[in-house]
Order: structure tokens, then C-alpha cells, then sequence
């Protein structure tokens, strides 16, 4: 009876992992919504302005704060609006870490669009939520309604038991 149930859930869980391969994959991210209306703080080792194109590129150690949400990388160039009347997205490169909550992702890179709140990572995509992870190529957060959308081969272990 025990090989049985072990069989059946082996089973299972190869074919969800199956899917999970074969289109993308919808998951919630972060117990801690961000809202995209609150002040953007950004700290590094180093900053260039660009008054002719209205951008600032932070360099080294660069730490990206919006409330909860903690953006991190080697690189994050903010773009601002035409009318410079804020902050239209950010463009983050090299080792970019983001942390909502308790769920972290990581990728080679991301680019954040303030007004939508939407969050695009590329590039070796690994999302840690506890004890589970899933890989792809790119993924969408939206950080409004705490989901995201992976798509891009995406790879998932799943355990049926937590120990």
C-alpha cells in the first residue's frame, strides 16, 4: 500500500514537473506587496548623471529600496521621465538579487517599470520561495498583485512533505 501511494505521488509529481517544463509557470511572490507610489532610495559606491539623456547609472554595490521590496545588483541605471518629473524605470545588470517578503530571486537581469510595478528578470532566473525553487529564463513580477509569471523553460522540484 505505502510503494503504492509513493508510486502514485512519484507519478504526480513528474507530470506537474512535466508541465512545469513544457509552459510557463504563474506564482505568487513575496507576502509583502510593493507599492510602486512610494519613494525610491538608492545607495552605491559610485554615480554618474547624464543631464542630456535624463539618466543616472549607479555603480558597485548597488541597493535599491521601495519599502519592503530590496532590488540589488552591480549596476542599475535610472532612467527618468521626459518632463523629469520621476523616476520612469530602473535597468539593473550583474548579480541582480530581488527580495519581497520571504521569496528571493536572482538574475542577470532586471528591468522595473515604476508606474506598473511590473519587474522583468532575465537571464539564469532562480526564484527561491523556503524550502522550493524554480528556474527560467525570464520572469514578470508584478509587484502590485505579489504575483509573477515565469516563462522560458521552467525547471521545479517539488517536495510533497515538509521536514
Amino acid at each position: 500500500m505505502i510503494h503504492f501511494r509513493a508510486l502514485t505521488i512519484g507519478i504526480l509529481l513528474t507530470l506537474g514537473s512535466v508541465a512545469a517544463h513544457a509552459q510557463g509557470a504563474n506564482v505568487a511572490f513575496g507576502a509583502i506587496k510593493a507599492d510602486p507610489t512610494l519613494p525610491v532610495e538608492v545607495t552605491s559606491d559610485t554615480l554618474d548623471v547624464n543631464q542630456a539623456d535624463g539618466s543616472a547609472e549607479f555603480k558597485g554595490n548597488v541597493l535599491v529600496s521601495q519599502g519592503e521590496m530590496r532590488l540589488s545588483a552591480q549596476r542599475v541605471l535610472v532612467i527618468y521621465r521626459q518632463e523629469r518629473s520621476g523616476i520612469e524605470r530602473l535597468e539593473a545588470t550583474g548579480d541582480v538579487v530581488l527580495v519581497s517578503g520571504p521569496d528571493a530571486a536572482q538574475a542577470q537581469r532586471a528591468d522595473y517599470t515604476i508606474d506598473s510595478g511590473i519587474i522583468v528578470m532575465t537571464g539564469d532566473v532562480l526564484l527561491t520561495q523556503g524550502q522550493n525553487a524554480l528556474t527560467s529564463s525570464k520572469m514578470t513580477v508584478n509587484l502590485i498583485s505579489g504575483t509573477a509569471q515565469m516563462v522560458g523553460r521552467v525547471k521545479t522540484i517539488l517536495n510533497p512533505e515538509n521536514k
